[in-house]
């Protein structure tokens, strides 16, 4: 039953792509480097941020 609902999972996925890259059109490159773009901003800024605070806590508590 787990698979069934994987395989329904990413047939809707597959759906929501195909419906996506056609009403884009000719901006869907655009689209997707701003989405991919977005994701590492975000991500880049969470290891910062960790990074920081590994450091802040490894050191005497000044910056």
């Amino acid at each position: 039953m787990g698979k069934y609902f994987t395989f329904v999972g990413l047939g809707l996925v597959l759906a929501l792509a195909l419906l996506l890259a056609v009403v884009a059109g000719d901006y869907g490159p655009w689209y997707f480097a701003w989405m991919v773009g977005t994701v590492m901003i975000v991500l880049i800024a969470g290891c910062g941020a960790v990074l920081f605070d590994a450091q802040h806590e490894k050191g005497e508590g000044e910056i």
